[in-house]
């Protein structure tokens, strides 16, 4: 196992802040771990018709893919920081689209560390992030931070 694999296995397995994984195949859900808590449902699903689906045999939840912006703001918000782990593309040089992003979803070479820079007021950085490749796809896991989030 190579220390990128090593790392995205250990940031998976951790239990102390909440992770997702946001694939990037057609009709893949995103998968997330968050920290025990007796209404864990309840804050994901926050009162929304589709109900997140609990994965008991991988211990994860499956959630829509366009829950990803919302389930990242809301969990900085209640945890102060959250990882990210998504694909990105290895040879796409970070631009202004990406520097001027306002979600959260970076595919470029920086893997998130300029994403939304160039917007006033945002409220989140990058502090910790590494690349992996899986065959031929690769990912970024990125820890997103608060900036009043303990250093």
């Amino acid at each position: 196992m190579s220390p990128e694999e090593y790392r995205l296995k250990a940031a998976w397995n951790q239990t102390r802040i909440p992770i997702v994984l946001r694939r990037g195949g057609k009709g893949e859900r995103l998968r997330v771990r968050l920290p025990f808590a007796d209404d864990n449902y309840q804050w994901l699903r926050d009162a929304r018709r589709i109900k997140p689906e609990w994965i008991a045999s991988e211990k994860y939840w499956e959630l829509p893919k366009a829950w990803f912006n919302d389930f990242v703001d809301r969990s900085l918000e209640k945890y102060g920081c959250v990882y990210v782990v998504q694909p990105f593309r290895e040879q796409e040089i970070c631009a202004r689209a990406c520097m001027e992003a306002e979600g959260h979803e970076c595919q470029c070479s920086c893997m998130g560390v300029n994403h939304g820079t160039g917007v006033s007021g945002s409220w989140f950085e990058v502090s910790d992030y590494f690349a992996i490749r899986s065959h031929s796809p690769k990912l970024a896991c990125r820890l997103m931070v608060t900036k009043s989030y303990p250093k």
